[in-house]
């Protein structure tokens, strides 16, 4: 009689195949170097700080460079501002000048009034002309021999001619010996400002001469009206 076996117990007839031998076990890893690696930290940190200065540096001497070059434009600028600022106050003062002096120019104008030479004949002969009033009279002359010039009041000139029609005298001693405000006696120049005419118009200046002789006058006036009367006034 056949005997039936379980096919859970019947042997399987696969080949059996042993498990792999286990691995192994990994080796340790050495230990990591800390002084080593923080060694290599701090270089590479003082290298990239080294490489930040030094750009900084680099920066920084540019931009002092560039400040440098706007600093000397700046005072090259600023000296040639001054320059002109110089000039331009010297030519404002001396434009300040000349309307100062415009103005008293206008103020007080001058005039030429007698500049044509005459001759004097001899001691018989004489010139004479008023002074202005109102004016600053400028009483300029030269001569080629010697003369006598004298500023007189209207009434010392009626007296040196009544001198000389009385025969007491002839027109050269006459007019300079019968009262004179001014005299220049026996010269050959005469250079005087007479103010007295300033607020007054009373006044004559006379010229004669020993001999014949040619006078040059040179004679001016200037606008200088007195506050008040002066002189025979």
């Amino acid at each position: 009689m056949a005997v039936e076996i379980p096919d859970a117990v019947a042997p399987s007839l696969e080949p059996t195949i042993p498990p792999p031998p286990p691995a192994p076990p990994a080796a340790p890893m050495p230990p990591a170097r800390r002084g080593s690696t923080r060694r290599l930290l701090w270089y590479a940190a003082s290298f990239v700080a080294i490489v930040v200065t030094l750009g900084a540096f680099g920066l920084l001497a540019v931009d002092d460079q560039s400040w440098q070059r706007q600093a000397n434009d700046l005072r090259q600028q600023n000296d040639s501002l001054h320059e002109q600022l110089l000039t331009a106050q010297t030519t404002a003062k001396d434009e300040q000048g000349q309307i100062a002096d415009l103005k008293a120019k206008l103020q007080h104008p001058f005039l030429e009034i007698w500049n044509v030479d005459e001759k004097i004949q001899g001691n018989d002969y004489y010139l004479a002309g008023g002074v202005p009033d109102t004016f600053t009279y400028h009483l300029n002359a030269t001569a080629n021999g010697p003369m006598n010039v004298s500023i007189v009041t209207f009434e010392q000139f009626v007296a040196g001619i009544e001198c000389v029609d009385q025969g007491r005298g002839n027109a050269n001693y006459c007019l300079h010996h019968s009262g004179t405000v001014k005299s220049f006696l026996n010269v050959r120049s005469v250079s005087y400002d007479f103010h007295l005419a300033e607020g007054c118009a009373g006044y004559m200046v006379v010229f004669t001469a020993p001999g014949t002789v040619t006078v040059h006058p040179d004679v001016g006036v200037t606008y200088n009206p007195a506050p008040t009367f002066t002189g025979e006034c």
